[in-house]
């Protein structure tokens, strides 16, 4: 079902000589574009992506085990994956209508259940985020005026956030369902989405209950804005994005950072590559550290932002790290990287 991958596992030594910085393709089984990734600690990682698939490592990346789903399922594409632990995972399917659905396995994927269907046909949901194994949140695309948020406080139950808690979108306003971090949580009850085409952020304090809204300086325009979050804290974060379909663009918003919770953004550098960043995570534990992910390259910064340095110029959609010796990035054709931060 599934081609292996012709390439063996390799360092990729250059630039980690001179940075301390080691990158090591995985080996992942499946050629499918992989889009999202969590990381529950250094030897345990889910990745989703297209054709219905997910893949599993439980040894820190020696040995991956993918899985899909087959038949009239098998085109759904999970853009976004939150594990839980080695056997615990939920998946969200990114699409129209009710090609939206999130699914949860507790037998190691196994066997899906799923949970939650979209029977709007005007919404297309985006990202979710759990605070722990059966708190989570998901987002949609704007529908009927307002952004749309689902919430489940059991881990198995979703319902909708009531509409009076939200402010009113913008025209054509919606998540960019790219790495997986278009919406992100932290603490016991943030949350936080970007959007495009008006790059703006929305926040919550109260897991999702009632939301604020500010517009960041990040470009902005048709298939413009916010793609991506990153939050080290519940007050410091960085939100990334830029013209998403347009991989030569060297605009120059194309990443702020808060101090203050979301409420007020920064412009800080652009990444060394070109393009859109679709993916960030910042490194547990090291303040200031944050990898980032587009279809034009991996960057790192040490400094939230005030200069980067390249890891590499192939493409990558997803980014998560559980520590600085263990981030693992994600992309087209199956790819797996880790990158140790020495």
């Amino acid at each position: 079902m599934f081609a292996k991958l012709s390439f063996a596992l390799v360092l990729l030594a250059g630039f980690a000589l001179q940075s301390g910085v080691g990158i090591t393709e995985q080996e992942s089984h499946t050629t499918a574009l992989l889009q999202a990734v969590s990381a529950v600690d250094d030897s345990v990682v889910w990745v989703s992506g297209h054709h219905a698939t997910w893949v599993r490592t439980i040894d820190g990346g020696r040995t991956w085990v993918p899985g899909a789903m087959t038949g009239p399922d098998s085109a759904l594409e999970f853009r976004d994956v939150e594990a839980v632990s080695a056997t615990t995972a939920y998946l969200l399917a990114a699409g129209p209508g009710e090609q939206s659905r999130i699914y949860k396995t507790t037998d190691a994927g196994q066997s899906w259940r799923l949970q939650f269907i979209n029977h709007d046909s005007t919404a297309f949901y985006d990202c979710f985020g759990f605070w722990d194994a059966t708190h989570g949140i998901a987002v949609s695309d704007a529908a009927h005026g307002k952004m749309i948020i689902i919430r489940t406080d059991d881990g198995e139950h979703w319902s909708a956030v009531a509409e009076d808690g939200m402010p009113p979108a913008l025209p054509k306003e919606g998540s960019p369902a790219a790495g997986g971090t278009c919406l992100i949580v932290g603490g016991r009850a943030r949350a936080w989405f970007g959007t495009e085409p008006n790059a703006r952020v929305y926040r919550s304090a109260d897991q999702g209950r009632r939301w604020a809204v500010v517009t960041t300086p990040i470009v902005s325009g048709d298939a413009a804005g916010v793609a991506t979050l990153a939050f080290r804290d519940e007050q410091h974060g960085m939100a990334l994005g830029g013209r998403l379909l347009k991989p030569d663009d060297r605009s120059d918003s194309v990443a702020a950072v808060t101090s203050d919770g979301g409420a007020t953004w920064t412009l800080v550098s652009r990444p060394t590559f070109s393009g859109a960043v679709y993916g960030a995570a910042v490194v547990p534990g090291v303040p200031g550290y944050v990898v980032v992910t587009g279809p034009k390259g991996l960057d790192w910064t040490a400094n939230d932002g005030r200069s980067w340095t390249s890891l590499s110029d192939s493409a990558y959609w997803a980014v998560d790290c559980s520590s600085r010796h263990a981030c693992w990035a994600v992309g087209p054709r199956g790819r797996i990287t880790t990158i140790t931060l020495r």
